[in-house]
């Protein structure tokens, strides 16, 4: 798909304040959970944890405590609570940055896979920011890790719609919100790997930060089961299968290769590429497929280290980190993003 004069800027992004090494963490869930987990998932939990990729990550509760057997109706609170107050933080820092106030934002698009509210968290932010009470508003859910790229193609639609406006795009994942423990080695590898987070940005028609080039998405339905939420005792669990580093690379080499072919660009073309931290295992098959160095990854496995994968926001944090390192007028950016589905979306990027 096309993308015709509409640019996003002003990217910002939002964490917890509460910061918790890996060994904390794992030493943790080892205290609370020995005498309900077998030894094998032990061992497991072991080795996740101890590995180099993730050395930290941001949480949105005050007391690890408060995660064993939390309380739904509570956890549903929190996840109110913390999607808000994220949401807000970055959405202020994206207008802030693209020199706008509140009663410019003429629509407002929101995605989370990690928590259910209706009405959805965009109403909660046009009372928290007030926006307008007309602005056009849309709540996303369904896409998982994969989710910012679809708000951004909504947001380029109705940013084109409204030439004279500006949307606010929204991505909010607290997964901590969907922590469970269990022998199943979804749920062990998952506790190791996700963290809290929120990003926005704004999309409009005058030109500043990157120009939306064009986009494209991808989904593989008969791999629905290799990653997806699943409802156990009314709550959700993450499932994730063995194979899923080689249908992410397959998935996401597919796509890559359509967004570049009906542009005309080659690999070669492209200066730099934001992928989503699936995890190092899903990192280095995208990678290889893709044939992209250790230097066109570092972006994702910085921001991977430092605050695990945070869901759809991730692929923000890593452009952010791209534009603080610094580009260059014309160059070239790749944001790709998959989960749930299976699915993958990819945005050309250009920075102005």
């Amino acid at each position: 798909m096309k993308i015709s004069d509409c640019f996003v800027d002003g990217i910002s992004t939002a964490l917890p304040p509460l910061a918790i090494a890996q060994e904390e963490g794992a030493a943790f869930l080892k205290a609370s959970y020995s005498g309900r987990l077998r030894p094998g998932s032990i061992k497991l939990m072991e080795k996740v944890f101890s590995h180099p990729s993730v050395k930290s990550r941001r949480f949105a509760f005050t007391d690890l405590g408060s995660l064993v057997d939390e309380d739904p109706d509570k956890r549903a609170g929190r996840f109110t609570r913390w999607a808000l107050r994220l949401s807000a933080e970055a959405g202020r820092a994206a207008l802030k940055k693209a020199g706008l106030e509140a009663r410019d934002i003429s629509g407002l698009v929101v995605n989370t896979c990690t928590g259910y509210l209706c009405p959805g968290v965009s109403t909660y932010l046009i009372e928290e920011m007030g926006l307008s009470r007309s602005v056009r508003a849309y709540d996303l859910v369904g896409s998982g890790c994969g989710g910012a790229v679809p708000n951004l193609q909504l947001a380029g639609a109705l940013a084109r719609e409204n030439p004279g406006g500006a949307v606010l795009s929204v991505s909010v994942e607290i997964c901590s919100c969907t922590f469970q423990m269990g022998d199943e080695a979804s749920l062990v590898i998952s506790n190791a790997i996700f963290g809290d987070g929120a990003a926005a940005a704004v999309v409009r028609t005058r030109p500043g930060g990157f120009r939306m080039v064009s986009s494209a998405s991808r989904f593989a339905p008969e791999y629905r089961e290799d990653i997806r939420f699943v409802y156990k005792n009314g709550q959700l669990h993450n499932q994730l299968s063995a194979r899923l580093p080689g249908l992410a690379a397959e998935t996401a080499g597919s796509l890559v290769e359509e967004l570049l072919a009906s542009n005309g660009l080659k690999r070669g073309d492209i200066s730099r590429w934001a992928v989503h931290p699936g995890g190092e295992n899903v990192i280095s098959a995208v990678q290889k497929k893709l044939e992209l160095s250790d230097g066109d990854m570092r972006c994702t496995r910085k921001v991977l280290s430092g605050f695990g994968n945070m869901s759809s926001a991730t692929v923000w944090f890593i452009l952010e980190e791209m534009a603080g390192e610094g580009l260059r007028p014309g160059e070239l950016i790749v944001m790709l993003a998959f989960g749930a589905g299976m699915s993958a979306h990819a945005f050309l990027l250009r920075k102005v």
